[in-house]
């Protein structure tokens, strides 16, 4: 991990500029280097690896492939996601639940929209549907390789009522007792607002934020308007606000460290 900033500098990168990847059943963008599309002034931002905005099609989804030494979180906007993976553990995501799988010494896992539709309140797929499911992905790198690969979710849509900023994901202490799920990352913790109009959010003050608008419209201090999709790479302290006209559902990566030129 490289030494922190000391200048605060906003980055502004719009959804439109972002790589894509579309085939058949998928619509993806990435936020960084993903896959084919490489780019060495792009492969993250602190500790943050991947953010891929995807899109999948009823019935379809990614068959079973690896992953290795690496924290990944699932985050789902609209429609609902079957996670099975070889450790035995299997799921159903859907807007409110936050989701986290750890790779360590290797995991085989699928992620498919099951055409169904999930009343989360209910707990019961309700009925068959023809719609696509839409996520968010994000991975970091955990602290240390080889750990005993790992799954855990939680529902946390009430505590997302409040329109606050709401800790989903962290490995850091401050978080040890709020955050839905843990990952294992000292260095990291993502949050996510459903924003309302009238309530302005602050920004953890933390060296390197990442803030992405998954759906609606926002502005932040020092950045201005943000649509659907754009994201903004803060690196030397946070504390900016965070507003909405019309309602907005941010996720924002708090992170104290970043990457070194060897990789940790």
């Amino acid at each position: 991990m490289s030494t922190t900033p000391h200048d605060t500098v906003l980055d502004v990168r719009r959804a439109d500029a972002r790589d894509k990847t579309r085939i058949g059943w998928l619509d993806s963008k990435h936020s960084f280097s993903f896959g084919h599309h490489y780019d060495p002034a792009n492969t993250h931002h602190g500790v943050l690896m991947v953010n891929n905005d995807d899109i999948v099609a009823p019935g379809t989804g990614f068959d079973t492939h690896p992953h290795q030494d690496m924290e990944i979180v699932t985050w789902v906007l609209e429609g609902s996601l079957v996670h099975q993976d070889s450790t035995g553990n299997s799921g159903v995501l859907y807007p409110g639940l936050a989701q986290r799988m750890s790779a360590g010494t290797g995991i085989l896992h699928s992620e498919k929209n099951d055409s169904w539709r999930f009343d989360g309140a209910a707990g019961i797929h309700a009925d068959r549907h023809d719609n696509p499911v839409h996520f968010i992905q994000m991975w970091v790198l955990p602290d240390e390789s080889g750990i005993t690969p790992g799954y855990e979710q939680l529902e946390i849509d009430h505590e997302l009522l409040a329109g606050g900023l709401v800790p989903v994901a962290s490995g850091m202490k401050a978080y040890a007792d709020h955050s839905a799920i843990r990952i294992r990352n000292k260095y990291a913790a993502m949050h996510v607002a459903r924003v309302q109009p009238g309530q302005p959010v602050s920004l953890p003050d933390a060296p390197y934020l990442h803030v992405f608008v998954a759906r609606g419209e926002a502005a932040l201090e020092g950045a201005g308007p943000l649509a659907e999709g754009d994201a903004v790479r803060i690196s030397g302290g946070g504390g900016q606000m965070l507003t909405t006209a019309t309602g907005a559902e941010v996720i924002v990566w708090e992170m104290h460290a970043t990457l070194g030129q060897a990789g940790r």
